[in-house]
């Protein structure tokens, strides 16, 4: 029976307000796919996201356009990003229904084992972050948003608050090569472990010529398999989201080439529920940073969320996905 498909636009409150140098949000909007065949349903999520020139609406139209299918091979027809990620897992969600097998099997890959996530704080006032920072000091590693004057003072506050965390920093595009020149020292100096995307992607060509004390991750320069020659010189790790792959098979794909070519990997999300974290789990399996903390930041999750044990998160039941 052919697989039919609906893609529903759906909204999830956050836990306050969610600021990164590009703006502020407080929801989560989400593209949830249905693939259905008859007997069998599978889902997906995606998260449009506009510095990728996606909005919910033509994501939606873009599902809704896509030709026939009924394996996830078939979907890789459409171009990379947020409306294939979405009909990608949603199919390997009904393959796994269908068979009664789980989707980590259906790919010949190991069962999926707990892993530790990182826990973000958003951009805000130097002693809003360090309050925010103590309350999750407990946690083992957290990840800064910056990306605007004040930086520093940001960095240092939230080091008062989490002295025994290990820091991670994203910069999402927010610095120039001077302004990163003069902070790398600072953030060593502070035990900054990373720093992701500190440069605008495609404007980025200063970092071949750069110390790089401490490594640096690319997210917004990197996509799918197509981006990873042009980071090489530049970067030392990659971030990898489903919403930029197009799904789960060019993130596993994406994954492997990486590794090859020397760099080390994240995983991470987009501010997503359980549903778009669940098939990442087994992309994040052996990274060395995990960020797939985003139903934390939710005020409510899916139906059957995705459970987490502090920083711990586990993967997912079939009632969720695959």
């Amino acid at each position: 029976m052919p697989v039919t498909f609906a893609a529903t636009a759906e909204t999830f409150p956050m836990d306050g307000t969610f600021t990164i140098s590009r703006g502020s949000r407080t929801e989560a909007r989400v593209v949830t796919v249905t693939a259905r065949d008859g007997g069998h349903v599978g889902r997906g999520e995606c998260v449009p996201y506009a510095r990728y020139g996606e909005t919910v609406e033509s994501v939606v139209a873009q599902i809704e356009s896509a030709g026939p299918m009924g394996h996830p091979r078939d979907a890789q027809a459409m171009p990379a990003g947020a409306a294939r990620n979405a009909v990608d897992c949603a199919l390997w969600d009904l393959e796994a229904k269908r068979t009664g097998r789980p989707v980590h099997d259906l790919l010949g890959l190991s069962a999926p084992e707990p892993v530790t996530t990182a826990y973000t704080l958003s951009l805000d006032t130097p002693g809003a972050m360090r309050a925010k920072a103590a309350e999750h000091a407990h946690r083992p590693m957290l990840k800064i948003k910056l990306g605007g004057e004040g930086d520093l003072a940001r960095l240092r506050a939230v080091r008062e608050g989490a002295p025994g965390a290990a820091l991670v920093v994203d910069a999402n595009e927010g610095w120039t090569p001077e302004t990163y020149a003069a902070l790398a020292p600072e953030l060593l100096a502070l035990g900054v472990a990373m720093v992701e995307q500190p440069l605008p992607a495609g404007d980025d060509e200063a970092l071949r010529c750069m110390d790089r004390p401490l490594p640096v991750c690319a997210d917004e320069a990197c996509h799918d398999r197509a981006s990873l020659d042009g980071l090489r010189g530049k970067y030392d790790m990659i971030n990898i989201k489903l919403d930029k792959t197009g799904g789960l098979t060019e993130a596993l794909a994406v994954r492997d080439a990486a590794r090859a070519m020397g760099f080390r990997v994240m995983v991470g999300c987009m501010v997503g529920t359980s549903l778009a974290m669940a098939p990442a789990l087994l992309v994040a399996q052996g990274a060395e940073v995990v960020d797939l903390d985003a139903p934390l930041l939710l005020a409510a999750d899916r139906d059957v969320p995705l459970v987490f044990e502090g920083s711990t998160v586990h993967p997912a039941t079939p009632a969720l996905w695959g």
